[in-house]
């Protein structure tokens, strides 16, 4: 009978959002799936949101700053009702959103937030890996999946819309658009504007309308700036030629639009608009958070149907990139490996891929390639703690890795000479005994040495503490982190 070890992780996601804050906590269960005595091959089976925070609005100090202290004050509160200390939490990821990721104090918080939620918590913010985390935890990528489809999701906050596209069920495109719901805020009894935020005032230029704060605005203004923000997102979504406003909005680079897109989701606060709650009493009603959020998603209910587009339901609208973060971003390296837990947990190191496909046969050859790849990232005297990629999961002898062993000391000098860590992620199943291999050559050295991920150059990546017995160990793969444009 099979022999099934067990690990349980916990991971939190918070969300700090234009509009809203979240928490939630998920529990992951790690088990080893191989049968009898074969080499222990542990996977994560399940998933579980076991804590859902109250959705807080967003503590913000000033147009340009976060308030620290409210929101860690929120936090705190927060692990308490989940019965959790932040010192029990494994894994998970903080996201900080919208535009609350341009606040001038946005990365401190990002920072505070980590430290305040245990030892490996990652810190991100961006539109491409937020595209991709919403989608996750909105249930697109299980649909793509499950029903062989492509599939866009939407993810519309307050200051933001994600697209993610996901084909049978792995993310392969996204983009992020300066349009939410609180880009512009309202009062929802005078319904006079209250703020106009930088990206509003694009989109008011582009229409060529004037409007001020403390300003009275007509119904039909506002009814106007929500068409033409779900125009924007129809012609990003669509893959025609984008108009200049479009262009001037995107934060990222467009979609390729190299596939056929076949269902969408839409999720983030201003999706429970888009597929209910519009029998509003009065039209005051729908400024009723203060902003335009209820008509937007009113807007897109009714623009993307249309258009053509397959519009259905997602398993989770406000809380998608919540519990995508705290359940969806983490996976576990395979089960032969070599780490030096002393020097775990690692946070947001680089990844280098000297080599575009496997590696070579030649030690001296790995050696220039990975001594260029430490050089296009750090000046001479400015090294940093760096990941060696090695992609390619076909079979490789021992002689191979003999080679490659050799190379990777070699080029891994300076790294090992100013006190850093050797940081391996191999593709194939084969740390183990590269592991071994390195330290043999490096006796001193710290090693990191890790199989079965795929990483690009340019990703970053979190390693946690072993668990399992020491058989595996957590891990978070972050691709694009802060890469958006200003409007």
């Amino acid at each position: 009978m099979a022999d099934f070890h067990t690990s349980i992780i916990r991971s939190i996601g918070i969300d700090i959002g234009t509009t809203t804050t979240q928490f939630v906590l998920s529990r992951l269960t790690v088990k080893n799936m191989a049968p009898g005595t074969l080499v222990p091959r542990m996977e994560i089976t399940d998933k579980d949101v076991i804590y859902r925070s109250k959705i807080h609005f967003t503590p913000i100090a000033t147009n340009n700053r976060i308030d620290a202290a409210g929101l860690l004050a929120l936090l705190h509160d927060e692990f308490e009702e989940a019965g959790v200390r932040p010192g029990e939490i494994d894994t998970g990821a903080v996201i900080i959103t919208g535009e609350t990721a341009k606040k001038e104090n946005a990365r401190a918080i990002s920072a505070q937030v980590a430290s305040l939620a245990g030892d490996f918590v990652v810190a991100t913010a961006g539109g491409k890996l937020e595209s991709i985390i919403a989608g996750k935890g909105s249930g697109a990528a299980d649909y793509s999946r499950n029903y062989l489809c492509t599939v866009a999701n939407i993810d519309i906050g307050g200051g933001t819309a994600n697209i993610g596209i996901f084909h049978h069920g792995s993310a392969i495109d996204s983009c992020c658009i300066n349009v939410g719901g609180r880009l512009l805020q309202v009062d929802p009894e005078s319904v006079r504007i209250i703020a106009i935020s930088q990206p509003m005032a694009a989109i008011l230029a582009g229409m060529d309308l004037a409007l001020s704060v403390n300003q009275r605005v007509e119904f039909a203004d506002l009814d106007r700036i929500c068409q033409v923000m779900a125009t924007i997102i129809g012609e990003c979504l669509g893959g025609n030629s984008l108009s200049e406003l479009a262009q001037q909005l995107l934060m990222t680079e467009p979609l390729r639009h190299d596939y056929q897109i076949e269902a969408v989701m839409i999720s983030g606060g201003v999706a429970d608009y888009v597929y209910g709650d519009q029998g509003w009493p009065d039209p005051n009603h729908g400024l009723r958070h203060g902003d335009i959020g209820p008509l937007l998603g009113r807007e897109i209910a009714r623009l993307l149907p249309a258009e053509g587009h397959n519009l259905i339901r997602p398993t989770e609208t406000i809380r998608a990139t919540v519990i995508g973060a705290g359940a969806r971003t983490v996976d576990v390296s395979g089960s032969t490996i070599m780490v030096d837990d002393a020097r775990l947990p690692l946070k947001n190191i680089p990844v280098a891929l000297p080599f575009v496909e496997a590696f070579p046969a030649d030690s001296e050859a790995i050696r220039e390639a990975v001594t260029r790849s430490i050089g296009s990232f750090f000046a001479e005297h400015e090294l940093a703690p760096l990941a060696i990629g090695v992609p390619g999961s076909g079979y490789r002898s021992f002689a191979d890795v003999q080679a490659l062993a050799t190379g990777l000391s070699q080029g891994l000098a300076p790294l090992h000479n100013a006190g850093f860590p050797l940081i391996v992620i191999v593709e194939a199943d084969l740390a183990k005994v590269l592991g071994q291999s390195l330290r043999a050559r490096n006796p001193a050295a710290a090693i990191i040495c890790i199989d079965q991920l795929q990483v690009k150059e340019g990703d970053y990546i979190d390693i946690g503490r072993s668990i399992a017995g020491g058989t595996v160990v957590p891990v978070v793969i972050k691709s694009l982190i802060f890469e958006t444009r200003q409007v």
